[in-house]
């Protein structure tokens, strides 16, 4: 019987196309599909022995179901429980108290809540806010950024209190965080998939969207042996401890020291027009390779949250 893998993703051509095609030409009773959502009953859910998750945090109305694909025993990819729950502010903590090294940060409150909230509801948050004690800590320039999200969404570098308070003051209802900035000499972006298999490339956030790849070879000087080497260790160390199958971490080298500043992708730009033809055939044959070993492997049956945190 063919085990059936449910490809779930937005506008994206070029991946998913090269993964259905793959998994064709390898033969090996493992085929793929764009997966078709309709009205689900909670006890029926897509009948997928795989899902890859490319677009659910653009389309909510998704998660729901992957989560019911979880429960009935699809592999989901990446975790539908934990994709959900995770946050820039936790897994920064977290990827300290692993050894990983990780820019200053502070979490802030909102600047804005709804109409039902009054003073007496923010009884404990401290006032006035010590932003002199954070700016000591982290300095200038500072980012801003929220603690959920990618794309370079509301993503902001200031460089004064006054222009912190004026972003600040027009980020609404998002929770935010501040980080101090790593003035970097090298800038590594990982691909990351089951967590084991890692390709570490120059990426320059500087260029323009498909220009960062190509771009960062004449822009930054190649990585040693050693930094390249504990770069991909850190990745792995990261993606195992969050249990993501399918993502990219970002990593800025100061003075020779990696810091982990971006590892919440868990629906990363796998396009061959910015990831280039050499590194884009690596993607589709590790993806290929993680969901055949996913679709002929039991699914997983423990939805608790130490289960999800291997660390």
């Amino acid at each position: 019987m063919q085990k059936r893998v449910g490809l779930l993703v937005g506008r994206e051509r070029s991946f998913p196309d090269a993964l259905i095609a793959e998994l064709a030409r390898r033969d090996v009773g493992v085929v793929a599909e764009y997966a078709a959502i309709d009205l689900t009953k909670v006890d029926e859910p897509p009948a997928y022995d795989v899902l890859i998750d490319r677009i659910s945090h653009e389309i909510p109305c998704y998660q729901p179901v992957l989560k019911l694909a979880a429960l009935r025993g699809t592999h989901v990819v990446n975790n539908p429980f934990w994709r959900i729950a995770d946050d820039k502010a936790f897994g920064t903590a977290l990827a300290s108290k692993l050894g990983v090294p990780v820019p200053k940060t502070f979490v802030l409150p909102s600047k804005a809540y709804g109409d039902d909230i009054t003073t007496g509801s923010l009884r404990n948050l401290a006032y006035p806010l010590d932003w002199d004690g954070m700016i000591r800590t982290l300095g200038f320039p500072i980012f801003l950024k929220p603690h959920w999200g990618g794309g370079f969404r509301d993503v902001h570098r200031v460089t004064s209190l006054d222009e912190l308070m004026k972003v600040y003051d027009r980020t609404g209802r998002l929770t935010m965080i501040a980080q101090e900035a790593i003035e970097w000499t090298h800038y590594v972006r990982c691909v990351v998939i089951g967590k084991q298999e890692v390709i570490a490339l120059p990426w320059d956030p500087r260029l323009s969207h498909f220009e960062r790849y190509a771009g960062a070879k004449q822009s930054m000087p190649p990585l040693d042996e050693a930094l390249h080497a504990t770069i991909v260790e850190h990745a792995r160390t990261l993606c195992r401890a969050l249990g993501y199958d399918m993502n990219t971490v970002e990593f800025a080298v100061r003075e020779g020291v990696p810091y982990a500043i971006d590892f919440m992708n868990s629906a990363p730009d796998f396009d061959v027009s910015s990831l280039g033809e050499e590194t884009f055939s690596w993607v589709v044959r590790a993806m290929g390779d993680l969901v055949v070993k996913l679709a002929r492997s039991p699914a997983e049956t423990t939805y608790r949250w130490d289960a999800m945190l291997n660390h």
